[in-house]
């Protein structure tokens, strides 16, 4: 097996509300490794939506440590959480989140910009990508002229734009037909077997069977 890429240890995760303290996650503890692919599962108020949060640098446990690729991310501050998230995680949502003034190719690039990359180098990178995901002929159009399997295309190649560290994909299928499912799960099948480390919340036991391993959350805590 090659080295781990995501350490968590004893991560803890309390919000306080008025005066009551609300523990939502409680001392997990585990290892993703390069080029795996998990499906993280659980129901409403299981904190796995938290547990995303902090995975992808969103937000910072309360306690316990967390390791990103060598960084010890549970002692950033905000200025280096922005950092990290733009070199080191590719974030998929189930709403894909573009630009709709934007073309496939600039809302692709977008990462880029941020990570200080000139516009010849930023729009070759996103036509790499776009070209990767089955989209070389659309790098042109704006999510309106793109039917929602495109537009996730889109959000994929996004995500992929600046090589990071892993794809966080949260319910990637949710607002996509059955059969647009498929080719969206086929995709990340293909990225999984390019190397690509992902980590995908889903709610649905055939998405997450196409992953290799399963974490399942309860009341904060994983239980299987």
């Amino acid at each position: 097996m090659s080295e781990a890429i995501l350490q968590l240890r004893d991560i803890g995760k309390t919000y306080v509300t008025g005066e009551f303290n609300v523990e939502v996650l409680k001392a997990l503890s585990f290892d993703i490794f390069k080029g795996e692919y998990i499906a993280l599962m659980g129901p409403s108020g299981s904190g796995k939506s938290t547990l995303m949060n902090i995975l992808g640098c969103l937000d910072t446990p309360t306690v316990g440590s967390y390791v990103l690729n060598g960084l010890n991310v549970s002692s950033a501050n905000d200025e280096e959480l922005a950092e990290i998230r733009n070199k080191e995680i590719g974030f998929v949502f189930q709403t894909f989140n573009l630009l709709a003034k934007y073309s496939a190719l600039e809302n692709v690039g977008l990462p880029l910009i941020y990570a200080g990359k000139e516009k010849s180098e930023r729009d070759e990178r996103a036509k790499q990508v776009l070209e990767r995901v089955g989209l070389a002929d659309r790098w042109k159009h704006k999510p309106n002229e793109l039917s929602g399997g495109q537009r996730q295309r889109v959000a994929i190649a996004r995500a992929l734009v600046n090589g990071p560290a892993i794809l966080l994909a949260d319910e990637p299928t949710g607002n996509l037909d059955s059969t647009t499912s498929l080719e969206i799960l086929d995709l990340f099948d293909e990225l999984h077997r390019a190397g690509n480390t992902i980590i995908m919340v889903t709610h649905e036991e055939d998405v997450a069977e196409r992953a290799e391993k399963t974490i399942r959350m309860v009341d904060g805590q994983i239980v299987g």
